[in-house]
Order: structure tokens, then C-alpha cells, then sequence
């Protein structure tokens, strides 16, 4: 499933950059349950997030892709 693939990436890039779930949540305002549901697959982040979590994290948005997805492009 592809959401799987972008929580993931997402938490990677979050713990390697030194966020807690709340502290990169609480600066691109979601909730941490919002953040928490990405995460863990079952929800998809929106583009704006992506830009958001992309800026926030000082990584481009076509880093946080999963592999596959720049397949698609």
C-alpha cells in the first residue's frame, strides 16, 4: 500500500532529522494523532503537508518519495 511507503520515509527522515512526533507536528499544525496516522499508513499526507514536512525538514519533496512513486512521474 502506498501509504505505507510514505510513513514510513516520513518517520525516517522526522527521527533522522531529531523530531519527535509532537515537536513536527506541532510545527507543520496537525495533530499528533494526524501525524501518528501518516506514520503508520492509514492516512495519506496531503501535498501541502509534504511541502510543509519537506521545508521543516530541509529535504526536498522529491526525497521524502518513495522510490516507486518517482517511477510514476
Amino acid at each position: 500500500m502506498e501509504t505505507d511507503k510514505w510513513g514510513r520515509r516520513i518517520r525516517a527522515f522526522r527521527k533522522l532529522k531529531g523530531y519527535t512526533q509532537e515537536g513536527l507536528a506541532k510545527n507543520i499544525g496537525v495533530s499528533v494523532s494526524v501525524l501518528g496516522e501518516i506514520e503508520r499508513g492509514s492516512r495519506l499526507p496531503t501535498n501541502h503537508m509534504l511541502v510543509q514536512i519537506s521545508e521543516l525538514l530541509n529535504i526536498s519533496v522529491e526525497e521524502l518519495k518513495p522510490p516507486d512513486e518517482l517511477d510514476n512521474e
